[in-house]
């Protein structure tokens, strides 16, 4: 029961990693890597705010933390033309040293003995025990982002940029700035990455400079699963997906993990492994089906 409890809220909480992801890799198209360093500044951020006393508004500044890497990116890849995984690379490289510095050069920071937003709700609510508290909050802050997403990509700023991922040669003969709307993608997307580390650094209660290696590939396995069970008929069932995806994600890697096959340090390959086979499903059922329409053929023959 505790270890689906715990799937539970870290499947909330990586799912608003897995809408980040989903906007840069499928509204976008774009292979964003700077989630690696987005993810832990928004962990460095909400730790260090949380140590300082402030918790809440931890959260608030590692979002803006995490849109900022995110334009960084953007301007990189539009103003300066420099190829999108490079550009990716690039900041998540230069976010390392940033992480460390707002750490205090540790590479780890322990809340223990601060106040997180997690002890305060508890607080505010004695009624909900811990366990209830560390699962209504990742929950409030899932449906609350994978909303205004929604709303959002009705505006016409929304709008626009699934244009701009769409058709961005069309996009632009339209007179819409195309740099301007990948830019503004690339804010939202790692904004709601960082997110996601600032809730996780207070629901765990530290900050790691080495949380965010490979956390692209959760994401991803979370959105492409995601799809998989739900498919791809709108963007947002294609949001409601990438949320249902993290979950399942966290079901798969706890059952892996406690059945004694894998040891603990194999988290990442198994990742890894989930992400080939749920990204390989479309070629495997196109394969079947073109199998199938060649047996038809010939027995009609």
């Amino acid at each position: 029961m505790t270890l689906l409890i715990g799937s539970i809220q870290l499947g909330f909480i990586y799912g608003l990693l897995a809408l980040g992801i989903y906007i840069s890799f499928r509204i976008l198209n774009i292979p964003d890597l700077t989630a690696d360093g987005s993810f832990t500044l928004g962990l460095s951020v909400s730790a260090a705010m949380a140590v300082s006393g402030h918790p809440f508004p931890g959260i608030l500044a590692a979002i803006i933390a995490g849109a900022a890497a995110g334009s960084v990116t953007g301007l990189l890849q539009t103003k300066l033309g420099i190829h999108p995984i490079l550009a990716g690379i690039l900041t998540m490289s230069g976010l390392y040293s940033i992480n460390l510095y707002i750490l205090g050069s540790r590479s780890n920071l322990s809340l223990i003995g601060n106040e997180t937003v997690f002890s305060l709700v508890q607080g505010a609510l004695p009624m909900m025990d811990k366990e209830q508290i560390k699962t209504l909050i990742p929950l409030v802050c899932c449906i609350a982002v994978t909303g205004f997403l929604i709303y959002f990509f009705k505006t016409h700023l929304g709008l626009c940029i699934r244009a701009t991922g769409n058709n961005e040669d069309m996009v632009r003969t339209s007179s819409i700035n195309v740099d301007a709307m990948k830019i503004t993608a690339m804010c939202i997307s790692n904004a709601c990455v960082a997110f996601a580390g600032a809730v996780l650094a207070q629901y765990q209660g530290y900050a790691d400079i080495s949380s965010g290696i490979g956390i692209l590939v959760v994401g991803l396995a979370s959105a492409i699963i995601g799809e998989a069970v739900v498919g791809r008929r709108s963007v947002a069932l294609g949001l409601v997906s990438a949320v249902l995806g993290s979950l399942i994600y966290r079901f798969i890697v706890a059952a892996a993990l406690t059945s004694n096959i894998f040891p603990a340090y194999t988290l990442r390959i198994v990742s890894a492994v989930i992400v080939v086979i749920a990204l390989s499903i479309p070629a495997v059922k196109n394969r079947i089906q073109l199998n199938a329409m060649r047996k038809r053929a010939q027995r009609d023959a």
